[in-house]
């Protein structure tokens, strides 16, 4: 998995800050971030925590680069709806030789690891000998229509794509990239790095709220997982480790 943040708004905190000093005070645009330092800042940060205000914060957005992901990852960050993607297409890109993610339970378990591997290689068997078929096929019948060779060949690749995937794994990897504005990330980081998450989303949101946290420290600083600002919203189902959560994320607090 690699995960970068490639852009998101300058000055997230201060922006976040002039919209709540708007919602706040009488204070005009054109004065709007003036005297706004770095402590006023914080203030009024940490005011919208308190009270639940989280509309200041989708004026500024983070848009990350993601790759080495899974296909099974990419089916429950776009439940995510209020969020942009731009995903590698499986119809326009060739997927023989396709690299996959090996869930890590298999790592401890030789023969489990072994079988998911051989399963790997007979998939990108599968679909190497459909989309051969289907490029024979679909380059005869393009011939037929009048299409040159070598236009119907790279027509005919394309659209053998289209039907060869079907056979592809949850496995096979993806990239994308991703844009959300910091109301849909807190709610993101809410969900995704509760210990109760899948375990590959989880390590992808981590890794995201890290970024996120060096770039905008005060917009994040509450941000991860409900426990950490109190009781384990789960119930029967808690994991039972807040206080460990809460010290892998520097946070302190009292249930």
């Amino acid at each position: 998995m690699h995960v970068e943040l490639i852009a998101h708004t300058p000055d997230a905190d201060k922006i976040v800050a002039a919209a709540a000093k708007l919602c706040y005070s009488k204070s005009e645009i054109q004065t709007l971030l003036d005297n706004l330092t770095p402590e006023k800042t914080e203030r009024f940060l940490d005011m919208l925590v308190e009270r639940g205000h989280e509309s200041p914060v989708e004026h500024a957005t983070f848009t990350f680069g993601i790759e080495g992901v899974s296909r099974a990852l990419l089916a429950q960050i776009t439940r995510h709806r209020i969020a942009s993607f731009s995903v590698q297409s499986q119809r326009y890109n060739e997927e023989s030789s396709f690299a996959y993610v090996t869930p890590p339970e298999f790592e401890g378990i030789p023969e489990a690891k072994a079988e998911f591997e051989s399963a790997m290689e007979e998939a990108a068997q599968h679909y190497d000998s459909l989309r051969q078929h289907l490029v024979r096929a679909h380059t005869a019948r393009l011939i037929a229509e009048g299409m040159s060779e070598e236009e119907a060949r790279k027509a005919a690749g394309k659209q053998a794509n289209e039907d060869a995937r079907f056979v592809l794994p949850n496995a096979c990897c993806t990239k994308m990239i991703m844009t959300m504005n910091v109301r849909s990330l807190y709610n993101f980081f809410r969900l995704r790095c509760c210990n109760r998450a899948q375990w590959e989303i989880r390590e992808l949101a981590n890794r995201m709220l890290a970024l996120c946290r060096e770039a905008a420290p005060n917009l994040f600083r509450y941000a991860g997982p409900p426990c950490l600002k109190g009781k384990c919203p789960e119930g029967v189902f808690t994991c039972g480790k807040a206080g460990e959560i809460r010290r892998q994320y520097g946070v302190s607090v009292k249930d």
